[in-house]
């Protein structure tokens, strides 16, 4: 290795390194320290792991969180918590209970370790970045994997290095660092990198802001994002009572970057993401007066004490607007408890907002969808269009402090107008947490006794057939550019319980976009997508590719994919083709019959340059995929390829 001085996210990586070498674009392997399952993705991936047949999982920490299917509307739900409770306990997974918090901020709390690695079945794992972690969202199946012990394969990504200068001004928070990152850098601008924030300005900043930062870092597409490990992290983990924990972290002096921005925090304004993308951020001040029918603080992101007491003491002496509906997610029951413990329960219902048990909830579209043509403010990290669960809705989202003002005032409000009634709060994290892990299951020494717990709604993992010689299909789908996975497979309460049934499942893929798509591409048989750019950004859910796969989609062609998602195409056996030349896109058109003659041969042989044939016309198509996807796509999808090395050994 060289000698040159080194950044963080390389040095991190460099000691995770078990294949490949740390050059932008190549296919590398690391191992893993850390593995989550929430439980939307974590029922599937369960599976998947009883799938490989082994005692115990393999990693340093596991952990199960049920943090997303709250709403038990029938027995869907508690049926699967049931399950993964009992699958759980049996593997050695710690497992988190409903109602003890989200996933990320429960484990930024209890197990986050600064230097280690984190890969989670959910997009907004870099979370943990709060903790100078380097923590990835994958799909299920490639945590699955981790879990069993096998290292975690990726392309491996440019640095890109953003110096903080200055601090924050008052009524300015960590949320507008990272809307300033997207209003300059796009839902686009991340791909294929890692976020590293250095400089002066990071001191200023506790691990729940820079743990803010992080988590919206998955809506610039970036594979994750790193913080030094300071003072400010010491303190946190002191707080926490795991200060063992921690180690100083840092870009060696002169370390070099592929790509460098700079932020000076105190020139920051207050910002906002108006609909329907979080990159469509504009000054608060420009969209003031707008009237706001609803507000919502928490869940996935700014849901910590800081946040949540914040908007307390906003809301001190002060009623909500009597049009508005104000609603409280906290991030974990350890949060509400020490909001308890400061008075700001009794603040949050006198000034009339209501509070729910801690999850995800209305982030993930699991209740709290607003009204027609309602105005919904939210401190969380996607927008995207029908996300809310409600069809043409008018999200925002903004910081604690914005939304508050909201409460207030009952319109959009530049949160600095607060000023003329009362100082800035300035709440600091507490130097210690009250600290109750007793919703959370650690791991049994013995587990024979265990048995797994299955209801009537988990189906058996559907069997996929290895690729064919050659592809005849139908374009059974054309879609514009940035197509998120909420796009492609809808969240919500009605959805979200199907998670373990594919066949179920199935028939709601693109409902909110085609409806008739599931039933028109099990009549062509074979079927192929084509996309614009950034195709399936956003989550993380392997079901995004499962579904279509059990339609019998065999291919998706697309001016370029987001990361996540390319992934887990190639895990279920999809060949994620890449237009050569982005204008043939409009050559194509939904309803044609293609052919992709020898693509079996074409990629066993390592052929880049795909040949795609629609009416005797030729269209050079890319695969850009490492020898072990490959492999993957030959054998129809990864676990047919695991079951395959099983057998032979």
């Amino acid at each position: 290795m060289s000698n040159a001085p080194k950044n963080l996210a390389n040095k991190i990586l460099e000691s995770h390194l078990v294949e490949g070498k740390l050059v932008s674009g190549t296919e590398i392997a690391i191992r893993i320290d850390h593995t989550l399952l929430q439980d939307a993705t974590g029922t599937m991936a369960m599976l998947e792991f009883i799938a490989m047949g082994l005692p115990r999982v393999k990693v340093g920490l596991a952990a199960q969180y049920i943090d997303h299917n709250l709403l038990q509307t029938d027995y869907k739900n508690a049926d699967d918590h049931a399950f993964l409770t009992s699958a759980a306990t049996k593997f050695g997974v710690h497992l988190s209970k409903p109602g003890n918090g989200v996933s990320h901020q429960v484990h930024l709390e209890r197990f986050g370790v600064p230097g280690m690695t984190l890969l989670g079945a959910d997009s907004h794992t870099p979370t943990a970045a709060g903790l100078s972690m380097i923590a990835i969202g994958a799909g299920g199946l490639d945590v699955a994997l981790a879990m069993a012990g096998h290292p975690f394969y990726l392309p491996c990504p440019k640095v890109m290095g953003v110096k903080l200068v200055g601090k924050l001004p008052d009524w300015v928070s960590g949320k507008d660092v990272i809307l300033e990152m997207l209003r300059r850098h796009t839902v686009k601008g991340g791909v294929g990198k890692i976020i590293e924030y250095y400089g002066p300005g990071v001191e200023t900043l506790s691990v729940t802001d820079r743990a803010t930062i992080g988590n919206m870092g998955a809506e610039l597409g970036a594979t994750s994002s790193v913080f030094p490990s300071d003072e400010r992290t010491r303190e946190f983990l002191v707080s926490q009572g795991r200060g063992e924990a921690w180690q100083a972290l840092a870009a060696d002096e002169g370390a070099a970057y592929d790509e460098y921005d700079e932020i000076d925090l105190s020139a920051l304004e207050p910002l906002i993401a108006c609909p329907s993308s979080p990159d469509n951020v504009v000054p608060v001040r420009e969209v003031e007066g707008i009237k706001v029918d609803q507000v919502l603080v928490g869940s996935s992101v700014n849901s910590s004490f800081r946040d949540l007491m914040t908007v307390c003491r906003i809301l001190e002496g002060q009623r909500i607007a009597s049009h508005l509906a104000f609603h409280i997610n906290p991030g974990s029951r350890q949060v509400l408890e020490n909001v308890a413990d400061q008075g700001g329960v009794v603040t949050l219902l006198m000034a009339g907002a209501t509070i729910h048990q801690s999850g995800c909830l209305g982030c993930i579209g699991m209740g709290q969808a607003p009204g027609t043509n309602q105005v919904s403010l939210r401190t969380f990290p996607r927008n995207f269009p029908g996300r809310s669960g409600t069809k043409g809705d008018k999200v925002y989202l903004c910081s604690p402090e914005t939304a508050a003002a909201a409460g207030v005032f009952g319109v959009i409000t530049d949160p600095r107008k607060l000023g003329t009634i009362k100082a800035y709060p300035a709440v600091q994290n507490p130097a210690k947490y009250l600290v109750d892990d007793s919703s959370i299951i650690f791991p049994l020494d013995d587990t024979s006794k265990v048995e797994i717990v299955t209801g009537p709604n988990i189906v058996p993992f559907p069997d996929f057939e290895p690729l064919p010689d050659t592809l005849q299909a139908q374009v059974v789908l054309k879609v514009g550019d940035n197509i998120t996975t909420d796009h492609i497979m809808p969240a919500g309460n009605k959805v979200l319980p199907l998670r373990s049934n594919i066949p179920a499942i199935s028939e709601h893929v693109y409902e909110q976009v085609d409806a008739e798509f599931p039933s028109r591409s099990k009549s062509a048989g074979t079927g192929i997508i084509v996309a614009g750019e950034n195709y399936g950004q956003g989550s993380s859910r392997e079901h995004a590719a499962i579904a279509p796969r059990y339609l019998g989609i065999r291919a998706k062609l697309a001016k370029g994919f987001a990361r996540i998602h390319k992934a887990n195409l190639v895990n279920f056996g999809i060949v994620p083709l890449v237009f050569d030349n982005p204008e043939d896109y409009d050559r194509l058109q939904q309803g044609d019959m293609v052919s992709l003659p020898d693509i079996r041969a074409l990629i066993k042989a390592g052929a880049v340059e795909i040949p795609l044939f629609v009416d005797n016309r030729k269209i050079i198509t890319r695969l850009e995929v490492s020898e072990r996807q490959r492999e993957e796509l030959l054998s129809g999808g990864t676990l047919n390829l695991v079951e395959q090395h099983l057998e032979s050994n």
